[in-house]
């Protein structure tokens, strides 16, 4: 993806998953926005729809859904809004993957993974996903979540759109440190 739409593609998830109201932009309980709303608003990019949609189309993490149709636009997950994707509970894998910096591990071994101001906890099926992720923050750790264990006990699972599975929060229990 072009730098300019990198920008603009952060730019859309500030606004779609933490400040709509920053432009004025109104969520509905699932988190769609009227696209026309988003182009309107914006002020520091010189939007169209077209470039929202390719934004949408070329964005390597799959974080926006486009509601063509209804010309609504919503990111696929990592709120700090309060919304509901409307995912239902699956079964995960048995193992899924979370990318962290080596500087969190303390914390984590204490209380586990916890979703902080999010709406859930992110994992992975993918260890490139997961260490990229992990990245972002400092030297990079992959942890090895038994999620089979953990649906066992009880612990509900969702899928987004863009396959990012979601969990409540991850007990330290259910965590290993992977090492290749």
């Amino acid at each position: 993806m072009e730098k300019h739409l990198v920008s603009i593609s952060k730019y859309m998830s500030f606004i779609l998953r933490h400040k709509p109201e920053t432009i004025g932009l109104k969520l509905d309980e699932n988190g769609w926005a009227s696209a026309t709303d988003l182009i309107e608003n914006t002020t520091k990019f010189k939007l169209d729809l077209n470039t929202i949609k390719l934004v949408v189309e070329t964005n390597d993490k799959q974080r926006f859904s486009l509601d063509n149709e209804k010309g609504l636009i919503r990111a696929n997950q990592g709120h700090s809004v309060d919304i509901n994707l409307g995912l239902e509970p699956r079964t995960p894998p048995p193992k899924l993957l979370h990318g962290t910096a080596e500087r969190f591990l303390g914390s984590i071994n204490k209380t586990g993974l916890t979703k902080q101001k999010r709406h859930h906890v992110h994992l992975s099926e993918s260890s490139e996903v997961a260490i990229a992720v992990g990245s972002r923050y400092g030297k990079p750790v992959l942890l090895e979540v038994d999620t089979k264990l953990m649906f066992e006990e009880g612990y509900q699972f969702f899928r987004s759109v863009n396959n990012v599975w979601l969990v409540e929060d991850v007990p330290p229990k259910f965590i290993v440190e992977k090492h290749d």
